[in-house]
């Protein structure tokens, strides 16, 4: 047993002091009535943190300090950077910070894969930023993930940056639809007035991509299909960035279908949240089984994105998280394997 005495003497004050040089990035580190200064100290209690001029104190027990300290500078690299520092963006720099000690949050935040009117498109954590790299270095990859860890905006993005760079001639967008053989046909329309619903969000992406008014003449031509996953039946698609979004409601018949149209020069993007399959009855997800089939199979990567890689509101990470300690708590081993619409998967 440790007398109190010893825990005193354990215990090592430490101060360091950082020299801001410009004045704007100091007030936008600080951020709002002190908002930013206010959160770091939270993140670390026992921490406390003053300035005084241009200087930055830190003050508090053995190694907080300095992990507080080491944030602040990467925060400032940031800033420099052109990045707006907020909370999330200092919660998301601290979460990389502690996962991946070799990695430099500036690094993966100003790593730009596409900019619209001022506006970047990027990867925000550590996750993402290994998807983009394995996007790049493989023919066919998976994006696993909860929603929210930006599979499919990303991919999209890839695949518009690789259509500007004349990496391939056009892009090709697909989803299933589910339903088609069960409410679709009720709705008013013609086919593609039926289908929209699902291919709704792959539209919406693309515009903030592509001048929307540029779309229409794009997909005239043939340059952009976003069509349904029936349409790939029978096809070599050559030349092209292919992205199957919602991967989790294909069959592993529609599975092998899709991934066989593969043709020269082009690369396959396939997205999914195995815990969230819409299948009817109890039908197999093809998206659940597919590691398995291709393992071992070079130039086909899995990635796996987690709650970590959330980046909306912060109460969806931690959704997200509650939901898989759910999960846990019933002693499932095949966690996610009662996904159907009767028994659909919580995450």
């Amino acid at each position: 047993m440790t007398d109190r005495s010893d825990n005193v003497q354990n215990l090592s004050t430490i101060t360091s002091t950082i020299t801001v040089g410009d004045q704007s990035s100091l007030m936008a580190l600080l951020g709002r009535a002190d908002e930013n200064l206010r959160f770091i100290e939270r993140q670390f209690p026992g921490v406390d943190l003053h300035v005084r001029g241009d200087t930055i104190t830190l003050t508090g027990i053995n190694g907080a300090p300095r992990a507080a300290e080491r944030l602040v500078k990467e925060l400032l690299a940031l800033i420099e950077n052109g990045e707006n520092v907020d909370t999330d963006i200092i919660r998301r720099t601290e979460n990389m910070l502690k996962s991946a000690p070799g990695e430099r949050p500036v690094d993966v935040f100003t790593q730009d894969i596409l900019s619209k009117r001022g506006k970047a498109i990027r990867p925000k954590t550590i996750g993402q930023k290994r998807y983009v790299e394995a996007i790049d270095q493989n023919t066919i990859i998976f994006g696993i993930g909860p929603a929210g860890t930006g599979k499919t905006y990303l991919a999209m993005a890839k695949a518009v940056q690789a259509l500007q760079s004349k990496e391939i001639t056009r892009i090709i967008l697909t989803r299933p639809a589910v339903e088609a053989g069960e409410k679709l046909g009720f709705l008013p329309g013609t086919l593609f007035e039926k289908i929209d619903p699902y291919l709704r969000p792959l539209y919406d992406a693309l515009h903030d991509m592509i001048d929307p008014a540029t779309i229409p003449k794009l997909m005239e031509a043939g340059t952009i299909e976003v069509a349904p996953l029936a349409f790939m039946r029978g096809r070599t698609l050559n030349d092209a960035f292919i992205i199957l979004d919602e991967a989790q409601n294909t069959t592993p018949e529609q599975m092998k279908m899709f991934l066989t149209r593969l043709g020269f020069g082009s690369k396959i993007v396939v997205t999914g949240d195995i815990t969230q399959v819409d299948l009817p009855g109890h039908a197999t997800s093809g998206l659940r089984i597919i590691r398995d089939i291709l393992d071992g199979i070079d130039d086909v990567h899995f990635a796996t994105l987690s709650a970590d890689d959330v980046v909306r509101h912060q109460l969806v990470s931690d959704i997200v998280n509650a939901y898989e300690k759910w999960d846990a708590r019933q002693g499932d081993p095949k966690k996610g394997q009662r996904g159907n619409r009767g028994h659909r998967d919580h995450q």
